[in-house]
């Protein structure tokens, strides 16, 4: 992304419409929210439109052009259509279960769908089981914290053991084995997921749950008594899915298809091309009773591509200057890593790496520090193990930080909405990271790193 702009060149100003945006979408939603949903597309692209207006006159019409197409073409589109092929799909597979939203249950729902997220990755887990937690608990009044600690752990720390998806599958292609990767996150990420559900339990048993109404509770479990999956053969195609994101990432072939200036590389076009069949497939031989059950809309996958559409293009001068590393405005994020004779700080790598990834895409974050470390896989699968377990883990950890941290955060947010739940705000969930998330982060950074 962006290979034609010159980070290096480039101070901290030009990071003005990438937060501008940020802080619309946090005071837009909070400010007026009856016309939010009406505006915010025409603020989003009053943001974007700034961002390549400035690198136009900075850069010139070409540079900029080139930078525009391979962001969308090698970045955006696939981003949009593998959110879009676990949304259709997931959206078809409609489970019937016995929960009845007892924090015991939802504790176990969530430890579920953060194991789920192991095999299938963060997309689809999160996207099944989303819809189980909110029917679970579509009696209870009190369901926004639940929602919260959904998109910390199966949103989030469920993709951070095996290399399903970026991050970690960027260091498989880097080299760094598979197995590896398990053996040495499975710790720290067992060890996060653990104090989370600890607390969930505990927060939910001894503060929402006791608030709820019983009477409510009885009613919900006499109408859901029973146990049954419809549209089970959405299940084989999220499977083909995954199987289709993890083949096709790791997939050497060096062939690409010229689309003007931008080398569109073959396994991408192929994983392309099966997930939209595959989301076509899905449309086609769903019963529409079963998406009625699910409360299936287009509504929440239109504002995550919008909302991401412009996140995308603010960012391009922030991901510039972040490739250059110790020769670009962040360098001192850089240095923070290291110490005066180069030794690395394990801890900062993964302090450092996890900020970035909560604000920014955790794949330019993780290659940075990789890089940074050395980025020679041999060595930091070796005496350097600890270095690169840090930067793995925090890139997959701290997604959780922010709505944009991860795609699926804001699949939650949207959803969630959609169905009635009084999601916090930008800032008010990024509090609730800080509060509840950021000190488990803590402990696993002090036992670990």
């Amino acid at each position: 992304m962006a290979t034609e702009l010159d980070g290096s060149a480039m101070g901290l100003f030009w990071a003005v419409p990438f937060v501008g945006l940020l802080l619309t979408v946090a005071f837009g939603q909070a400010s007026f929210t009856a016309g939010w949903e009406r505006h915010y597309g025409k603020l989003i692209l009053a943001w974007s439109a700034v961002t390549v207006a400035a690198l136009t006159l900075a850069y010139g019409g070409s540079a900029t052009a080139v930078a525009m197409a391979e962001m969308t073409l090698l970045d955006y589109l696939p981003f949009v259509v593998t959110i879009l092929a676990f949304y259709v799909i997931a959206g078809g597979i409609h489970i019937r279960t016995r929960m009845s939203g007892h924090p015991a249950e939802n504790t176990l729902l969530l430890a579920l769908g953060t194991l789920a997220g192991t095999l299938m990755g963060t997309p689809g887990a999160t996207l099944l089981f989303l819809p189980l937690v909110l029917t679970a608990n579509r009696w209870r009044r009190h369901v926004a914290h639940t929602m919260v600690f959904l998109v910390f752990l199966v949103a989030n720390l469920g993709g951070g053991v095996t290399p399903l998806g970026p991050p970690l599958l960027l260091g498989y292609l880097m080299g760094v084995d598979a197995l590896w990767t398990v053996e040495h996150l499975l710790p720290p990420a067992a060890l996060a997921i653990a104090l989370l559900l600890a607390l969930y339990f505990a927060l939910d048993a001894w503060w929402f749950y006791p608030a709820e109404d019983q009477a409510a509770r009885a009613t919900h479990r006499r109408e859901h008594d029973t146990l049954a999956i419809q549209g089970g053969f959405n299940l084989v195609l999220l499977y083909l899915a995954v199987a289709t994101v993890a083949v096709t990432g790791a997939w050497s072939l060096a062939a690409t298809v010229d689309l003007g200036p931008v080398h569109l590389p073959v396994p991408a076009l192929v994983r392309l091309a099966v997930l939209v069949a595959l989301a076509e497939i899905s449309l086609r031989r769903t019963p529409a009773e079963i998406r009625r059950a699910n409360r299936f809309g287009w509504a929440p996958m239109v504002e995550v591509a919008i909302l991401f559409a412009g996140i995308f293009i603010t960012m391009l001068p922030v991901l510039a200057i972040l490739r250059t590393g110790l020769h670009g405005a962040l360098a001192p994020l850089i240095r923070a890593v290291t110490t005066a004779d180069g030794h690395p700080i394990d801890g900062a790598y993964f302090l450092v790496t996890g900020l970035l990834s909560a604000f920014l895409d955790n794949a330019p974050s993780f290659l940075v520090f990789f890089n940074v470390a050395g980025g020679d896989p041999v060595m930091l699968m070796g005496p350097s193990a600890t270095t690169l377990t840090a930067i793995s883990a925090g890139a997959a950890f701290f997604g959780g930080a922010t709505y944009i941290g991860n795609a699926p955060n804001f699949m939650v947010r949207s959803i969630a909405r959609e169905r009635g739940i009084a999601m916090p705000g930008f800032f008010a969930f990024m509090l609730a990271a800080a509060l509840l998330l950021m000190p488990v982060l803590g402990v696993v950074g002090w036992v670990f790193f």
